[in-house]
């Protein structure tokens, strides 16, 4: 057998390999389909006729063939990180991360994440899974629900009856959802030994009672929960997880593993727009991902706006920028400016994971334009303090 072939990459780092090291297939293979996370410089005299892989700002993990895995690994430490998918997920409600965070790894968080969901959809087994009235219809040999009159007078001599009726049935979205997240957890080759069976003995159970079909991470979002199915709602949030970061595969079949990756930059406008809504000061709300029409073809999406309670009025518009450049980028600041003026706010910050060496903070026309830092080093909740602290000085 083939040793595997693990390479680790931290983000935003490079490293060189010797020719012979990297087989021409793979790195071709990695260029083509996963140059967004990872940039594959080939063999040339500017690289000292060496293989070059640059990461980008992506963590998580690449089988790009059986042999052959990248792992991409996170500049922020792992613990950090553990608790920005808290956040960014509303996973909070479990209660587990304190085991969690202790992980040494991507990997071994993955798996007892995937542990937990498949324990927890075991137990929801044992009390029974939800089910709902869906409406059928269907030719019976007896009358069930409302007879279909027009086909029967038309076809008298059809011995089977047209009804349309109700059926009570677990096969529905809130236990779908659950059974494709398993079907991608079980396919991503990530998982080990000790997590397998749990997850297959999860997967069977749901494989007698409802339909495998794809899911997008959005389904698991505005969902109606009520007291029902309420325990439903932090294991959707944990599907979203690993729907929202398991990648599709650059081959066909059902055996082929899948990437698990997470893009650091959406994570962190994720995570400091949730960590705001738990700690905003009471006269100020959140919107996220906001839609900005300027006209029918052009409009904006802007990552965090703060409005005033009283008046509803936007009083802060935020960017987050996952990047550790000197000092803001003149089309950064174009952006949040034209934000401003779409939304007629006189206040705009640049949101940044680390202090910038030349930081800014000026008025251009009637708007305020600040980088402020939401360090991801050391311990988040004293770094929200401090942002916040900043923000409103």
């Amino acid at each position: 057998m083939t040793p595997l072939q693990d390479i680790e990459l931290t983000e935003y780092s490079s490293k060189t390999f010797e020719i012979n090291e990297i087989e021409y297939a793979i790195a071709e293979t990695l260029w083509r389909n996963y140059d967004k996370e990872v940039t594959v410089d080939f063999p040339t005299p500017k690289t000292g006729n060496k293989w070059k892989l640059t990461a980008k700002g992506w963590v998580g993990h690449i089988p790009v063939t059986p042999d052959f895995h990248l792992s991409l690994l996170p500049k922020v430490p792992l613990g950090n990180l553990f608790r920005m998918l808290e956040y960014a997920y509303k996973l909070k409600s479990f209660c587990f991360l304190p085991g969690l965070v202790n992980c040494e790894s991507l990997e071994e968080f993955y798996n007892n994440l995937a542990h937990v969901l498949a324990q927890r959809i075991l137990d929801r087994c044992r009390k029974g899974f939800y089910r709902a009235y869906l409406p059928k219809t269907g030719n019976l040999a007896y009358v069930r629900g409302r007879l279909d009159m027009r086909q029967t007078i038309q076809k008298p001599w059809e011995v089977k009856l047209k009804c349309h009726y109700e059926e009570h049935t677990a096969d529905i979205a809130e236990n779908q959802i659950l059974a494709w997240t398993l079907f991608i957890i079980l396919r991503s080759g990530l998982c080990k030994e000790r997590v397998l069976p749990k997850l297959r003995q999860a997967y069977h159970t749901l494989q007698g009672l409802v339909t495998l079909k794809p899911f997008k991470p959005e389904d698991c979002l505005g969902r109606n929960y009520h007291r029902l199915n309420e325990d439903y709602q932090p294991l959707h949030a944990l599907c979203r997880f690993f729907l929202e970061n398991t990648g599709p595969s650059h081959e066909k079949g059902d055996r082929t593993m899948l990437p698990f990756l997470i893009d650091m930059a959406k994570l962190y406008e994720v995570f400091v727009a949730e960590w705001l809504k738990e700690n905003l000061p009471s006269h100020l709300f959140l919107k996220f991902q906001e839609r900005i029409n300027i006209s029918d073809r052009i409009s904006f999406k802007t990552d965090i706006v703060l409005y005033e309670n009283s008046t509803e009025s936007p009083r802060y518009i935020l960017d987050t920028k996952y990047k550790t450049p000197t000092s803001p980028a003149s089309d950064d600041v174009a952006q949040v400016i034209a934000y401003a003026v779409s939304k007629e706010c006189q206040e705009v910050i640049l949101v940044y994971p680390t202090s910038l060496k030349h930081p800014l903070d000026r008025l251009i026309g009637n708007i305020r334009v600040r980088s402020l830092t939401f360090s991801l080093n050391g311990n988040l909740e004293d770094a929200g303090k401090n942002f916040l602290k900043e923000f409103f000085s």
